[in-house]
């Protein structure tokens, strides 16, 4: 009896993972314990989710058993066999969420684009999501392996962190040697209106990055031109902050130049294809999480969730994530990504 009580009052604990989380920082975006914990959390927390969904699962195999006239007994051994299950799992997923994502390589043919820009590289990060579960340590990794790609860009499209500036100012230090001949580039997500905007954009700003907050600026090799064009986020109003404006971004481009837009969400990426974006790169569905579970990201989100998507003339590319939102870090079949876009010439 003592042990199924412990277990009992574990998984409740575990349950409450979000409650625990207000009460450390004040937001369930952002907990505040070691990093163990959170990883402690995430697991059993998962666990609980996954199991939910199997004991489900069963129950409406029971059901069916019994009208179809089979005896099916309470499968005590089934779920048994179940909760380990979800439990092994849980842990896979944490394990590949909380690990320094592996090099995806994209290449992206653009009909327009000028010949000075063929095999122009660009490396995206997003959603980092830079917090208890993502700390130093963890940035200075990723730094390091994007640095190691030599790309002629960098952009960052949204999430960066989850907590105050305060809170953070240590973790994303690393973010202030990302290297790249073109620069680097940031747009703002959801999660930095969370965060606290304006002490967000000012620091990320001091670290070298260059905000594109409805603007845009325009890469040059010799006369040729690539225009990189940036958003702001649907949770821009919630802070009175200006929502989105491609109109505004692209105000004073160049119009013979091809467009690449960053966009943290993917569900106006028709809207940027009628405009003439030529690419769009996008984040935020952390590619879905898990597998069954993306096709439900997808409906809120367009139909877009993860990898690449032709839309009218326009390449979208959904990026998976760096990180991943430390109130639910489970991946399973969705990982995390460093990715390397290239652009080649298409026919005019």
């Amino acid at each position: 009896m003592a042990p199924k009580i412990a277990i009992a009052l574990v998984l409740l604990i575990a349950s409450q993972f979000h409650f625990w989380s207000r009460l450390s920082s004040g937001s369930v975006f952002a907990p505040e314990f070691p990093r163990p914990l959170v990883i402690l959390f995430n697991w059993v927390f998962g666990a609980i989710v996954l199991l939910a969904v199997f004991q489900a699962a069963l129950d409406l195999a029971g059901l069916a058993a019994r009208i179809g006239g089979i005896a099916s007994g309470d499968w005590i051994e089934a779920r048994y066999c179940i909760a380990v299950a979800a439990f092994a799992l849980a842990g896979v997923g944490v394990g590949q969420a909380v690990r320094v994502p592996r090099l995806r390589e994209v290449t992206v043919t653009i009909p327009n684009l000028p010949a000075a820009f063929e095999g122009y590289t660009l490396v995206q990060l997003t959603d980092l999501h830079i917090s208890r579960l993502f700390p130093a340590i963890w940035t200075r990794a990723v730094v390091d392996a994007t640095n190691r790609l030599g790309a002629d860009l960098i952009v960052v499209t949204g999430d960066v962190i989850d907590g105050s500036v305060a809170d953070r100012r240590q973790d994303v230090e690393p973010l202030r040697d990302l290297r790249a001949a073109d620069g680097i580039y940031l747009i703002p997500g959801n999660h930095e209106y969370l965060s606290g905007y304006d002490a967000w954009m000012a620091h990320l700003a001091s670290l070298g990055m260059r905000v594109l907050a409805n603007a845009h600026s325009v890469i040059t090799r010799g006369s040729a031109k690539l225009i990189l064009a940036g958003v702001t986020d649907p949770s821009a109003r919630g802070a009175g902050k200006p929502l989105p404006d491609l109109d505004e971004a692209l105000a004073g481009s160049p119009p013979n130049g091809p467009v690449v837009l960053l966009d943290h969400e993917p569900g106006r990426a028709r809207k940027a294809a009628e405009r003439g974006v030529a690419l769009q790169l996008s984040g935020h569905t952390h590619g879905g999480m898990i597998m069954g579970l993306d096709r439900i990201v997808a409906r809120a989100n367009g139909g877009f969730v993860s990898g690449r998507y032709a839309v009218g003339d326009m390449t979208l590319y959904v990026n998976n994530g760096t990180g991943i939102w430390p109130g639910f870090a489970l991946r399973l079949g969705k990982p995390s990504e460093l990715t390397r876009i290239t652009l080649r010439r298409g026919d005019d």
